[in-house]
């Protein structure tokens, strides 16, 4: 079965002019020249985006969208109507935002997070603002510690909230934030804690020595660029430390600490040092 708004792996039917002709179980589905991977043959299997083209006709694509049905992204309007507004979402044709689908009202240039959906009356993918109905904390499908997809949503006195996996809601509070954040932004995550209410509490990144053991690679990778020595260590200001590491100071620590037991570093006054044979 075709899903459209999503990606699919068919199979080439036939050769035209115009393209190729993949296998729906029906009449095919066009895959326009210009899409087309070179040396593609009857019987290759591809894998493409189906949408609608502007005769409402479904059509395949091997360009990747910004998002799939289900997906919540922040786009950028590139027109306006009265009827709506279009939204450039990486594909010939752009995904419109209905009038009545609108917060306010939009404007070319502007930048908006947007829920992708497919039109119950019409059968073709829109996308909506409305982004609330989409989402529920009643019935959780996450736990403590699970890693998730994050999206930021707006910003609030204790923090910013957070889409979880396109379905949630949760916070990630001021004291676990060491990046600039904006509405849009899209990064890794995990459960921190699920309170009364369902009310869930997110943090940016791995948990414990999961994240260790990937940021170790980084601050032995960054020792060795800078001469085997870098002048940081447990009091340096948060603030120095993520701009250089990219990473939270209980993190950097914590990596720390780790390469310090395996010594492969040592601890100065003044920062850390590469162990002699670690420094190529």
């Amino acid at each position: 079965m075709i899903k459209v708004g999503e990606y699919n792996k068919l199979t080439v039917m036939r050769m035209v002019d115009a393209g190729a002709y993949l296998d729906d179980g029906d009449k095919g589905i066009l895959l326009p020249k210009r899409f087309l991977p070179r040396g593609t043959e009857t019987g290759d299997i591809i894998e493409v985006f189906i949408y609608h083209d502007s005769e409402s006709r479904l059509i395949a694509t091997t360009q990747k969208p910004a998002g799939v049905v289900g997906d919540i992204v922040l786009l950028k309007a590139v027109s306006v109507t009265p009827q709506g507004a279009f939204l450039d979402w990486g594909l010939m044709k752009d995904i419109f935002v209905p009038r009545s689908k609108q917060r306010l009202r939009m404007y070319k240039d502007e930048k908006y997070l947007v829920k992708i959906y497919i039109d119950e009356l019409t059968g073709r993918i829109a996308a909506t603002e409305k982004i609330e109905p989409f989402l529920s904390n009643e019935t959780l499908t996450v736990k403590e510690m699970e890693m998730v997809d994050l999206v930021v949503y707006r910003r609030t006195d204790i923090g910013y909230v957070v889409i979880i996996n396109n379905v949630h809601t949760g916070v990630i509070h001021f004291n676990e934030v060491f990046r600039d954040m904006q509405p849009g932004d899209r990064f890794k995550g995990f459960i921190k804690q699920i309170g009364p209410g369902n009310k869930i509490d997110v943090v940016a990144g791995k948990p414990g020595y999961d994240k260790v053991s990937d940021e170790a690679g980084k601050v032995l990778q960054l020792l060795r660029e800078n001469g085997g020595y870098l002048p940081y260590n447990d009091r340096s200001d948060p603030e120095d430390i993520y701009a250089f590491f990219s990473m939270s100071k209980k993190t950097f620590k914590m990596t720390a600490g780790n390469l310090y037991k395996q010594k492969k570093i040592i601890f100065t006054n003044t920062g850390i040092k590469l162990t002699e044979g670690n420094d190529q």
